[in-house]
């Protein structure tokens, strides 16, 4: 026998490597969850790692451990936490419920009202970019976004605006690292030693865990083998290295959904919208959101007995509607009859679709991305109509989706569905960061609002001593670094403010502003907005009867046109459109 055939075995990869780190989750919990920790909670394309969340709460509850809660989006698990006072602190983007509504949580509310929980505002770009630092060890990190809002203001420790130290004559904001004592990630699978790939799009990637001070619980959708993770080395990946504890969690995420981009040997699942709006509701009422949590968390030992609890046939489902033409069943849920008639917010968007094409043509922009909700359906009314006509452009969603097409009956901006239609995806601050702030950046933004001022400063976030909106998300680096910006929105006395009380996305790139009742306008990044045309009302007659009421409607000294356009009205097929990506009205029915 020669010296090769002696060695060839050395040479042989072997199916498994590295430390066994499998555990339950209930003990990984115990073992590494303890009271005064920063508990990094990640979101990739599983949006929720919801066992671990509800786990933590049956350990912890009745005590006083003052978590803090860190990660991109603070949803309805998280506010389970606060509801049982485990929580002293929250740090993140948006404090609010995203399916399928976006908007308040009642919980978060309670307790910003009564001042029992402290709450971190950061962009949906900014906390990832604070993790990166944190995961490189860098001293700090640079940013465009937060300069000239309520945020640069509210966190001096952590946030600095400088002059560009290379002589640009622009400023630069400078962010702090943060490391969480805890990182819990989600994963599509992982090996026992703890190597895991993610399910894209991985939205905040693996930052925040590299940079966990104790290291990272593993929550595995399946188990593989190392052989399987070296099959799928393309894919998103968390390096066993950084990670202490794996735990097998199939539906971890519920009632988040979990996709399998890249993966076709797995089942996916979609959200389970009916759970999901049930403890939204839930929320706004202290004793049924007790009663739900006391049910579906406290009253299930483990989320062995949360499935079992859940069915069968629901988990089947769920896992049916995840398949990437799964919208293609609910054709004929809806009977669609050509619409004869229209309300005012159909009217708005389709004339702010109009707009946006507009201006695309004009500047040669060749991306958008919207922010959820209304601004969503204008954005995406507009790309499909610039796309007849062959015109290069391309949708972007903040979590990490590039070149997307919009999938009708499901009105949300992360329906899964959309995923697979990307042409690419990625993570926030490649999307953010790059593709629709970068120096080459051909980027339309299109945000909401719940505030505006004249200067098109919004607010999102809250109301002082009164109430908490929901946060940033990705609209203040929306507003701060896309190209330029159109805000759109419905408009009262109490939204159109002479001063806001909170500003999240500052208006210095915004130039026009779309209501239901008229379009503004600004000339320079100084200037105030301007009434520049208006839709007809019938009820009211004349256009001085309808611009008196859009000054009524306005709590500012509204400027007004010489001549004002009279907008036109939609044509029946952009509505029938609209009502194909919505037909539950969820956003066209205000």
């Amino acid at each position: 026998m020669n010296n090769w055939a002696k060695q060839k075995d050395n040479f042989t990869l072997p199916a498994n490597e590295g430390t066994d780190k499998l555990c339950s989750l209930k003990d990984a919990i115990r073992e590494m969850v303890k009271p005064n920790m920063y508990i990094h909670f990640a979101q990739t394309g599983a949006r929720w790692p919801t066992a671990a969340i509800f786990e933590i709460a049956r350990q912890f509850w009745g005590t006083d451990p003052k978590f803090t809660l860190v990660g991109i989006s603070m949803n309805f698990p998280q506010s389970v936490l606060v509801h049982g006072k485990l929580v002293k602190k929250l740090i993140s983007s948006y404090f609010g419920e995203p399916y399928l509504r976006p908007g308040p949580n009642g919980v978060f509310q309670r307790a910003f009202r009564e001042n029992t929980l402290e709450f971190e505002n950061w962009s949906i770009l900014t906390l990832p970019l604070r993790f990166e630092a944190a995961a490189k060890g860098l001293p700090f990190i640079t940013t465009n976004s937060l300069i000239g809002s309520s945020m640069e203001k509210d966190n001096p420790d952590s946030f600095k605006v400088i002059d560009d130290p290379f002589g640009s004559g622009k400023k630069v904001g400078i962010l702090k690292p943060i490391a969480p004592d805890i990182s819990i990630q989600f994963g599509v699978a992982a090996d026992k030693y703890g190597n895991t790939l993610l399910c894209p799009p991985v939205a905040e990637d693996t930052f925040g865990a590299m940079a966990s001070k104790n290291g990272v619980i593993v929550m595995a959708e399946n188990l593989v083998d190392t052989a399987f993770i070296r099959k799928h080395s393309h894919l998103p990946f968390l390096p066993g290295d950084y990670v202490k504890k794996v735990c097998h969690v199939p539906f971890g995420g519920h009632p988040s959904g979990l996709s399998k981009i890249g993966m076709p040997e797995f089942d996916g699942y979609t959200e389970d919208k009916e759970k999901v709006d049930e403890v939204r509701m839930a929320t706004k009422d202290p004793e049924k959101i007790e009663a739900w949590i006391q049910e579906w968390v406290l009253g299930c030992k483990d989320h062995g007995e949360y499935l079992k609890k859940l069915g069968r046939k629901r988990l089947l489902l769920l896992k049916g509607l995840s398949a990437p033409n799964s919208w293609e069943a609910d054709i004929n849920e809806y009977d669609f009859k050509p619409p004869n008639e229209y309300n005012k917010t159909e009217r708005m968007l389709v004339f702010a679709a109009n707009t946006i094409q507009k201006k695309i043509l004009k500047a040669g922009h060749h991306t958008v991305l919207a922010g959820a909700g209304m601004a969503n359906l204008a954005a995406w009314l507009a790309v499909f109509h610039l796309k007849q006509t062959k015109y290069d452009v391309e949708l972007m969603a903040e979590v990490g989706m590039y070149g997307y097409n919009p999938r009708p009956f499901d009105p949300s901006l992360f329906n899964q569905c959309n995923f697979y239609t990307c042409k690419s995806v990625s993570n926030i601050p490649t999307v953010m960061g790059l593709y629709m702030s970068g120096a080459n950046n051909q980027c339309v933004g299109i945000i909401g609002f719940g505030q505006i001022d004249m200067y098109g400063n919004v607010n999102t976030t809250l109301i002082p001593g009164k109430t908490y909106i929901a946060g940033s998300g990705g609209a203040n680096d929306i507003a701060s670094s896309a190209k330029e910006v159109i805000v759109i929105g419905t408009q009262s006395k109490r939204r159109f403010l002479d001063k806001i009380p909170y500003i999240t996305s500052p208006g210095t790139l915004t130039r026009i502003l779309i209501t239901n009742l008229g379009i503004y306008e600004k000339k320079t990044h100084k200037s105030e907005f301007v009434l520049t045309g208006y839709f007809n009302d019938p009820d009211l007659g004349s256009e001085e009867k309808i611009v008196r009421n859009i000054k009524d409607n306005c709590g500012f000294d509204l400027k007004i046109a010489e001549k004002l356009t009279l907008l036109p009205e939609p044509c029946l097929e952009d509505i029938e459109m609209l009502r194909y990506w919505d037909p539950n009205g969820y956003f066209l029915e205000v």
